[in-house]
């Protein structure tokens, strides 16, 4: 069922604001709006004007209007704007209005609600959570991280009549915060994670902290928490009796759960415990010590709640990672920067350190890190365990910012050096000290760490192609959900891992565990060896050339003819001396109808007799490629394909004594034909969020946003020209801005002349004239946009596959078509 709408009569007596109604008349709201930038559906949406430290949301109030916001929650009626027709429900507090709107909504609800608080872990615990109940029912949980007083209401916002559980995060930094996100969430089950340094500066001590957290267990029946924090176990203890019932874990201690032998292995760990006088086992798919005791809660959770233990195991050993908030992009002299700003904690650090060890790209590491100013701790121990964390982490040299760090700068062994502000940084900065390394760049906000950013990134022009490596793990994931479990798969990361970036994705696929990478010739493939990626290689076009570079990096080549195997052979036969890895893989290719590459079935004999008789090959699979899986059209050629693939694999593998993987599915095939995975399928363009049909494009989620921003803006009449050879010509008066992105950035001239469109403030501008090389012109009239204004080439709207059929092509010509000069910027949260 839909949200429920409120009435213009409920929000004004829930907040209990002087209301100003001049659309009574109006429908309802469904949405809640709080940052004028994620406007979505204008006229069901209620904007609270929040002042923050930065910002006073009634500066928006007019652009808001005039984008179709009728109603308005505001402090200020002195900043209504004049002549503005719309409801203004004015109250003391923004934001106090908006908890209350919330708290009424919560209390709609009788579902099982369950609060998540902690110093560290809750977002995890959260997400892991979801994916352990999700099987049972609609789940509504907070979105990425909101857990504070504004992310806490727009997350309890999304309860509705379907939801069967809602898991909500809170999080505080001063004392009496917890008290008002009590009120919203009220939540009937509890989750205490742990209890930290962060936000220690804002009070007494850290059994004042607790205190606060444990305001959110007010109204809760059962709360899960480790005994092993003495802080926590003492605090829950005082409580009066019956107020709420603990369910303990420990490794030490008596308790509900208790935690025995924890067996770390090579990507898994296996965590004993007692239940109820049981012997339980759970095994996931982490070692590190944080996710042990995130998913240790989520047990405790799962058992409290009555799980079987079976059940438990075998959604445990399923759970996947839960990406992190960070941004990385091209840095100068072929570095990679990675920028982190989400917080100053050193668990906050070891994240942002491990992601810096999953790029394989560079051997050398650099960490530039600003005094960590919310810690609490005693400054000499706070940044001891910060060297040990930086030599833990194998990082070559330390740039520290600030003057703590400048007192405690001996206590750093490896490289370094010191300042002490950002100011003396950049005025002492050489860019050659930074050369093919990963720099991650690590401050409190008030060190303005972003002119560092600014300062080592590869200069470009303004346009960018933005991958959000959120999305990569999201599709990937969808599709590893429609497999057998033990089906392998291969991800294809040719022509650039279609235009995103080849070893930014390849690193993204190799730490989620991805069997197979595929490119399409080899100095791809190379590449990737050089970036670290450790991987099996497919190499889909292998030339006779590079088949000496092909054995060096261990790239596997396609075998698709007679021609390739002898060459392939021959250069093995000659490199014979120099390797001693045994048989050296190939992957062949049979030709089941695409009529492009591969074996024939009246080639099948003797290619099995060749390859029996070669002591220099060892087949790591066969293949074949579908023509139209995408097409139902098709349905019955491809199912012919399938079945004659199969009929050659069985043949050919029948006569090996080793396995033999094959496939044949490709991204539409894996969603279109289950029965057809054999041991391994390919991933293509379905990592990137395109799938064959509307109802499974909808359930992607797109990589690659292309953006741009305004150059200048002019004002062109009726008759006036546009463009080289005249061909746009103004039939009115025009508001014309000219965007920084061209055809020599891979934006087809196909799109000029009112053929493409880009999104400016959220609305289409429609291409005026011919697309320049490296400028273009769009109709922005009636549009607020500015010089420098954000445009929209494709992303979430309009879409890849929109543009697509615009130029009636397909979307990989359009993704691999965005020139490499175009900065590619990776987010990751």
């Amino acid at each position: 069922m839909p949200h429920p709408l409120y009435s213009v009569a409920e929000i004004a007596a829930i907040t209990g604001g002087d209301a100003r109604i001049s659309c009574p008349e109006h429908p309802g709201i469904r949405e809640l709006l709080t940052d004028s930038r994620k406007l979505i559906d204008p006229a069901q949406s209620l904007f609270f004007s929040i002042l923050g430290d930065r910002h006073d949301g009634h500066d928006y109030l007019h652009y808001l209007w005039e984008c179709g916001v009728r109603n308005f929650v505001i402090t200020e009626p002195t900043k209504i704007p004049e002549n503005l027709a719309a409801n203004y429900f004015v109250v003391a507090d923004s934001l106090l209005a908006l908890q209350q709107l919330v708290s009424a909504h919560r209390n709609r609800y009788t579902v099982p609600v369950i609060g998540i608080t902690g110093s560290n872990g809750k977002t995890i615990v959260k997400e892991w959570l979801y994916q352990l109940l999700r099987e049972d029912g609609q789940i509504v949980r907070s979105p990425k991280s909101y857990n504070s007083q504004i992310g806490v209401p727009l997350s309890v916002w999304q309860l509705d009549q379907d939801t069967r559980l809602a898991v909500f995060e809170a999080g505080i930094s001063q004392p009496g915060e917890m008290v008002r996100l009590e009120q919203v969430i009220r939540p009937d089950i509890g989750v205490f994670t742990n209890i930290g340094s962060a936000h220690d500066e804002n009070f007494p001590d850290q059994q004042s902290k607790v205190v606060e957290k444990l305001a959110l267990f007010t109204s809760t029946r059962e709360l899960v928490y480790c005994r092993d924090y003495t802080l926590i176990h003492d605090a829950v203890s005082s409580l009066p009796a019956g107020q709420l019932k603990p369910f303990t874990w420990s490794k030490k201690s008596r308790a509900d759960l208790q935690v025995g032998r924890i067996n770390r292995m090579e990507h898994e760990t296996e965590i004993q415990g007692i239940f109820r006088n049981d012997f339980l086992t759970i095994r996931i798919p982490f070692t590190d010590e944080a996710s042990i005791e995130n998913a240790i809660h989520c047990w405790a959770m799962m058992l409290m709640m009555g799980y079987k233990q079976e059940v438990i195991a075998a959604r445990m050993h399923l759970l996947s990672p839960v990406a992190m908030r960070l941004e990385m992009k091209e840095g100068v002299n072929n570095c990679s920067v990675i920028n982190d700003s989400y917080n100053s904690d050193l668990g906050s650090l070891t994240i942002a350190l491990d992601f810096m060890n999953q790029q394989k790209q560079h051997r050398r590491r650099t960490v530039i890190l600003s005094d960590i100013l919310e810690s609490g701790q005693d400054e000499r121990r706070l940044y001891a365990d910060v060297a040990a964390l930086m030599r833990q982490k194998g990082v070559n040299r330390f740039i520290g910012i600030g003057p703590a760090l400048i007192r405690q700068q001996e206590l750093f062994s490896m490289e370094g050096s010191f300042f002490s502000d950002t100011e003396s940084f950049l005025r002492e900065l050489n860019y050659a000290a930074f050369t093919d390394e990963t720099v991650l760049i690590k401050g409190a906000r008030s060190f303005g760490f972003e002119r560092i950013s600014t300062a080592l990134q590869q200069k470009a022009h303004e346009t960018v192609l933005e991958i959000n490596l959120n999305a990569v793990v999201h599709n990937l994931n969808l599709f590893k959900s429609r497999l057998k479990p033990e089906t392998k798969m291969m991800v294809m990361v040719k022509a650039f891992s279609y235009g995103s970036g080849s070893f930014e994705i390849a690193n993204v696929l190799q730490f989620h565990r991805t069997d197979y990478l595929a490119v399409a010739y080899a100095d791809e493939g190379v590449e990737l060896r050089k970036a670290g990626i450790t991987l099996p290689i497919m190499v889909m076009n292998p030339e006779e050339q590079s088949f000496d570079a092909m054995i060096s990096y261990r790239l596997e080549p396609e075998v698709y003819s007679f021609r390739i195997l002898s060459h392939f052979t021959e250069a093995l036969r000659r490199r014979e001396s120099e390797t001693s890895q045994g048989r050296f893989p190939i992957h062949i290719e049979f030709d089941t109808g695409m009529r492009r590459l591969g074996f024939e079935p009246d080639e099948l004999n003797e290619l099995i007799i060749r390859l029996k008789n070669n002591k220099h090959l060892k087949v790591a699979s066969v293949f074949s490629h579908l023509v139209a899986s995408e097409d139902r059209e098709h349905d019955a050629f491809t199912r012919a394909q399938i079945t004659l693939f199969r009929e050659m694999s069985d043949t050919l593998c029948s006569h090996f004594q080793y396995p033999i993987l094959r496939h044949i599915l490709n991204s539409s095939g894996i969603l279109r034909f289950p029965e057809a995975q054999f041991d391994m399928v390919r991933l293509g363009i379905g990592l990137h969020g395109v799938a064959g049909t509307e109802h499974e494009q909808r359930q992607l989620q797109p990589v690659a946003t292309l953006k741009t921003t305004i150059s200048q803006i002019k004002h062109v009449h009726p008759g006036e020209t546009v463009g080289y050879g005249r061909r746009g010509t103004a039939e009115r008066e025009m508001t014309i801005a000219t965007v920084g992105i061209g055809y020599a950035d891979g934006l087809s001239r196909k799109f000029g002349n009112g053929v493409g469109s880009m999104f400016v403030a959220g609305k289409l501008a429609p291409i005026v004239g011919s697309v320049c090389m490296d400028m273009t012109m769009i109709d922005v009239t009636g549009i607020q946009a500015r010089e420098g204004s954000e445009v929209v080439v494709f992303g979430q709207e309009p879409d890849i596959l929109h543009l697509s059929r615009q130029l009636e092509t397909i979307p990989y010509e359009v993704l691999t078509g965005i020139s490499e000069r175009v900065k590619r910027v990776y987010f990751h949260e």
